[in-house]
């Protein structure tokens, strides 16, 4: 049978056009040192761009298929089994072929646009470097003598940095927990993916918040599991939703963000926060709490976590000092039951032998050091102004364009654009004005959102960098 482009499929045309003539290579249909048709004729005849035939071309070039000579064609390559009968492996297949699935293509651009292009950030969720709390950690670093070891340390992270965060969650969420119920993690990242691998299998069911920051991660699809939307509105999610997705599809799992959600920035009410907890309790059902920003609250008041609700263990709580203090230390925690814990500190240990000893130590210091509660409070009045700043830039130049909520806390912002536009285009035009974002479809089912973050740029270039969007939307 003939091959056919796929267009409904999700692997790029000329990926597909590539595999077809690779395949044809291995079963003898396009034999060694003979002619492969021409770009022209291939595109005519499969009825596609040209520029696809090239870009398969070139990409089986670089495997070392075939060889291209101007004026005499593209052949085939007669060294392709070499004089030792060795061929280069077909990474591509391996590429597609394995169970850890790629970011999602806008994610991918997005990450590429940030490390090599110089453009007004509103994308990442990092905080900018003069919110890092630099001269406290330097000044650790440069006058206390590291007394850890440079060993492997404890499966679940130092304990003296556990028994720290034991005291940090009481005094600052309302958390009662202790050392042996924490595990130390390379991040709230690797945290969820330890969650999914260990405590999921493939084919179970589980919740998660539409729009989130859940839904842009491709562990759940890697893991085969199954994924159903709870709807968060401006006070977070519907909790009857959740009786009506465990009766529909016995959900084995809730993942929430419920404190200045990502990215809708919603604060989820302390009603909604204990009948969650509660139908968690009467169906059996774990909730995930992932809570990045729950110290960033901009009206002053102490905001508790479903965690601090939870008398029974139902919560697995997993936070990180990334939004607080620096993202590279990598730190991260989950609190949970001890068994859990032991379980996922088993499956950390088989990923990379434990925590870095280093980084912890500078992270216990600054938690136990008093220089922690100013840094919190100038961080939070930092990107309280930042917020001020993006809402007036908003209404400024978005204003009969885009609608939002302003957000009490966190560091992001979720605008639902009047204009009905492409995500891609729309990306792609403020690319070249010179500002990135994150288009709302790569967290959330519903079209026409965008999520812009605060956090990484400072007020003008935060005011620049929406005039540039709104210019990039008036010219689609």
């Amino acid at each position: 049978m003939e091959w056919k482009p796929d267009r409904k499929s999700k692997i790029p045309l000329y990926k597909q056009l590539a595999a077809y003539i690779e395949n044809g290579i291995s079963d003898g249909t396009f034999p060694p040192d003979k002619s492969l048709p021409s770009e022209r004729g291939l595109a005519k005849q499969f009825d596609i761009n040209r520029s696809t035939v090239v870009a398969a071309y070139d990409e089986l070039q670089s495997n070392g298929l075939i060889n291209r000579n101007r004026g005499s064609g593209t052949t085939v390559s007669k060294d392709i089994w070499g004089l030792a009968k060795k061929r280069m492996p077909s990474w591509n297949r391996y590429i597609e072929a394995g169970s850890f699935l790629p970011n999602l293509p806008v994610t991918q651009r997005i990450y590429k646009e940030l490390a090599e292009t110089k453009l007004i950030n509103l994308a990442s969720g990092e905080l900018s470097q003069e919110l890092f709390p630099l001269a406290s950690l330097r000044e650790i670093t440069a006058s206390r003598s590291f007394i850890g070891s440079l060993g492997y340390d404890h499966p679940q992270g130092n304990e003296i940095l556990r028994k720290t965060l034991a005291a940090h969650v009481s005094q600052y969420r309302d958390i009662e927990t202790n050392a042996s119920s924490i595990l130390i993690t390379s991040g709230a990242q690797q945290a969820l993916h330890l969650v999914v691998q260990c405590l999921l299998k493939h084919g179970d069911a589980v919740a998660i918040e539409d729009p989130s920051y859940h839904y842009n991660l491709p562990i759940f699809k890697s893991a085969g599991i199954n994924t159903y939307d709870l709807k968060s509105e401006k006070d977070g999610i519907n909790p009857d939703e959740i009786t009506n997705l465990y009766k529909k599809h016995r959900i084995k799992m809730i993942f929430l963000n419920p404190i200045f959600q990502n990215p809708t920035g919603a604060l989820m009410p302390e009603s909604k926060r204990r009948k969650i907890l509660e139908l968690s309790s009467e169906y059996g059902i774990p909730i995930v709490e992932d809570d990045p920003y729950s110290l960033t609250s901009f009206f002053g008041e102490k905001i508790q976590p479903l965690k601090s609700y939870d008398k029974n263990g139902n919560v697995l709580y997993i936070s990180s000092l990334t939004k607080i203090i620096a993202s590279g230390l990598r730190i991260g925690w989950i609190i949970g039951p001890r068994a859990v814990i032991e379980r996922l500190s088993d499956a950390k240990q088989q990923v990379d032998f434990g925590h870095g000893s280093y980084s912890q130590w500078v992270a216990n210091d600054f938690l136990e050091s008093r220089e922690f509660k100013s840094h919190i409070k100038h961080l939070v009045k930092q990107l309280e102004q930042r917020r001020d700043q993006i809402v007036s830039s908003l209404q400024l130049f978005l204003k009969d364009e885009a609608d939002f909520d302003i957000p009490q806390g966190g560091i992001h912002i979720w605008c639902k654009l009047r204009k009905e536009v492409s995500d891609i285009q729309l990306l792609e035009e403020s690319i070249k004005r010179g500002v990135i974002y994150v288009p709302g479809t790569t967290m959330g089912s519903e079209k026409g959102f965008v999520r812009f973050t605060f956090a990484r740029e400072n007020e003008a270039t935060i005011h620049e960098g929406i005039k540039r969007f709104a210019e990039a939307l008036a010219a689609i």
